[in-house]
């Protein structure tokens, strides 16, 4: 046995979850003040439709130029408006994006385990929806009321049908 003082202990890792407008961001803002390291998923969804990446190819390939912007940027609001109303679209981009993803978080977990970190968290707004659940040592479910919830969707201007598509796409919780 190693002495006390070479032991490894082993890194923890939580998965954040929540619905939208939850507060997901802002407990993971807590966290990275207090030293924790996080990962969010919606930013490495975004990281992975930049200009020139393979996802981007692939998903105007799947749903059509017209979701590319004069700038090369995917343009995020349309290509919702059109997978939020037909489920086998959603279906159709989360396969195209989700792989990636999931592989982009393991990766930055790998790292964080070999810098000897003891406790690491990934923001997984569809963890339970994506079976990421077996993969994490916990799970924190951040919740608030459905008043909260609707008025925070409602300050990003989104109308109630667009709030309504975005809940529907997710586990209640």
């Amino acid at each position: 046995m190693p002495p006390s003082g070479n032991r490894t202990v082993a890194m923890k890792v939580l998965g954040l979850t929540g619905g939208i407008g939850m507060g997901k961001s802002t407990s993971a803002q807590l966290l990275r003040a207090r030293g924790v390291p996080v990962v969010d998923t919606d930013d490495l969804a975004r990281q992975i439709v930049e200009p020139g990446q393979s996802a981007l190819a692939e998903v105007l390939a799947a749903f059509g130029p017209q979701f590319a912007g004069p700038d090369g940027q995917l343009c995020r609001e349309e290509l919702a408006r059109r997978v939020f109303t037909d489920p086998a679209a959603r279906r159709q981009l989360e396969d195209i994006l989700h792989p990636r993803i999931r592989a982009l978080w393991h990766a930055q977990v790998e790292t964080w385990r070999a810098e000897g970190r003891p406790l690491a968290v990934v923001v997984i707004p569809l963890l339970f929806e994506t079976k990421a659940e077996a993969e994490l040592d916990a799970t924190i479910c951040i919740a608030c009321s459905a008043a909260t919830q609707q008025q925070r969707l409602r300050a990003r201007g989104w109308s109630p049908q667009q709030i309504e598509q975005r809940l529907q796409a997710q586990w209640p919780v």
